[in-house]
Parts: C-alpha cells; structure tokens; sequence
C-alpha cells in the first residue's frame, strides 16, 4: 500500500529519488522531498498553508508531524538531518546535520544552525536561534554545552545509518 500523498490547491507533494516513504505516512500539498531522504511510520508532512522544503539525506522518523504558518512560516530543513520520533518541527529553519531528539517541539521562526543536537523533549520557542556546534536542551530549550568531536562524527554518521535502514523496506 502506498502512502497517503495528496495536493492542496494544485500544490502536489514532490518526492526526490531514492526515498524511503512508509506506507502510513501522510504527505500533503507545498512539499518538497529531496533525495535518499526517509519519512517514517505514522509521520505527516502537511503543506497546506505554507511550504515545508526538506534536503538531501534527511530522516523523518516515526509519528514526527511537520507543519507551517499561513503566510507568515514556512517549514525549511536542510541535508543531513536526523528528526527523532514523535518531534513537532512548525514552520522553523533547520540547516544541515543537526539531530532533534525525540519528542522535542521547535516553533515558528527558529532558526538551528549546522552541527546542532536538540536534545529530547527540548521545546525551542519562536524567533529562538541555536548557534551552530551546541546542544540546547530543556524548555524553553537553551544551551548547555558544545557538541563534542564524537557528537559531530554521530551527526554525519546518523544519516547514512537511516539510509542504510530504509533500504531494509524498499528492497523487498
């Protein structure tokens, strides 16, 4: 069975090649999926008043729900980005190789530089920026340490193992 794909107002999900789209994700309207990207069991990416533009190699795990702000928030998220389980990302900017930890919510208008971990649970409030290379945790989410070399060699390295997994459903 496929996933749930549908257009809003003319706008149809575009999917790049080599993806991993579980068959209960639900993708609608102003969304772009770049390439060797995976969305996961029970995630909805949901463009319907704004648009949401994910990167090259990112994985959206399982129950994450992508959204936006009419005419005032699109959704950007970068290369190389990990979203764990059941996360809530609202019309922010996420750059590139940055982990956000499970269930953690960032708001509209946040803006997460490159080599950033979120940490679990964390909610990063509107308008907030998390300078490139720590780790914010906590709500509001603030900053508590720098990524150490081991951290920045895990936020390369996550991405391919999702890759690596996604192949597990697509070859069968």
């Amino acid at each position: 069975m496929p996933p749930l794909l549908l257009p809003v107002k003319n706008k149809y999900p575009v999917i790049g090649q080599d993806c991993f789209i579980a068959e209960n994700a639900t993708i609608v309207g102003d969304v772009t999926i770049g390439n060797q990207c995976s969305v996961w069991f029970n995630t909805v990416i949901r463009g319907d008043v704004n648009s949401i533009t994910i990167g090259n190699q990112t994985n959206i795990q399982d129950g994450v729900i992508v959204h936006c702000t009419y005419q005032k928030a699109a959704t950007v998220i970068g290369h190389h980005v990990s979203v764990g389980h059941n996360a809530i990302i609202h019309g922010c900017t996420l750059n590139n190789y940055i982990l956000v930890g499970m269930g953690s919510i960032i708001m509209d208008h946040a803006i997460v530089e490159d080599y950033c971990i979120i940490a679990a649970g964390a909610v990063v409030l509107e308008n907030t920026k998390c300078e490139s290379g720590f780790i914010y945790a906590g709500t509001p989410a603030k900053k508590v340490k720098a990524v150490s070399e081991v951290q920045m060699q895990r936020l390369k390295q996550l991405p391919l193992n999702y890759i690596l997994y996604s192949s597990w459903f697509t070859d069968l």
